[in-house]
């Protein structure tokens, strides 16, 4: 069945633990944290701090968007991290970071943005537990979908790649849909589930 993982992105910071605990009860699967650094994104969110102040049994879902992740590695698992996902971008020796990431005991994945060919990933696609299609250009929520990230989302499945492929970026009911049938297992929202009125009802209508 297909995952939701509710982006915090776009929750209120000042009641996070309540939001979040609101997802939770919503029937989400993971929590989707977005790391980034004002580098290597233009947006600046927050650090491994706030992720060990996170209170819920849901599964958290560490996104790097940042520059230089292997040193921050060790931060984000001893926060609790179940889930590190580096940025393909930012990695010049991806596999040295991807095995860190698996010595350290948890799951591993790796981004693309939009601009960047999925075939790049494939010497790895043995060694990730996850592979993050980002269908908005990372740094901000709220954008549209890129439909180019559905072609990914195939490459990846007919190339036999049997991880969870997580889509991050304008997604609702409709595109969704499109990522569900296209070979996608986690949907990642943030305003489509936060600022819904009935939570609940947003997160089934992306399970389908």
């Amino acid at each position: 069945m297909i995952k939701i993982a509710p982006s915090i992105l776009s929750a209120d910071f000042g009641r996070l633990n309540e939001d979040i605990a609101s997802v939770a009860a919503a029937g989400a699967d993971l929590v989707h944290i977005d790391v980034m650094d004002g580098h290597f994104v233009p947006n600046l969110t927050f650090g491994a701090t706030v992720v060990k102040d996170i209170k819920t049994e849901l599964p958290l879902d560490v996104h790097l968007m940042i520059e230089n992740p292997e040193k921050y590695i060790s931060d984000f698992v001893e926060a609790g991290a179940d889930f590190i996902t580096v940025h393909f971008e930012a990695c010049p020796d991806l596999r040295g970071v991807v095995e860190d990431i698996k010595v350290a005991g948890i799951e591993c994945g790796v981004s693309v943005k939009p601009g960047t060919a999925i075939e790049e990933l494939e010497p790895y696609l043995e060694d990730l537990d996850l592979i993050l299609i980002m269908s908005v250009e990372p740094g901000f929520g709220g954008q549209s979908f890129i439909p180019s990230a559905l072609d990914k989302i195939k490459w990846l499945r007919d190339e036999g790649f049997e991880g969870e492929i997580s889509v991050d970026g304008g997604v609702n009911q409709e595109t969704g849909a499109l990522c569900r049938e296209a070979g996608a297992s986690i949907l990642v929202a943030g305003s489509y589930i936060f600022g819904a009125e009935d939570r609940e009802e947003a997160v089934e209508s992306l399970r389908g």
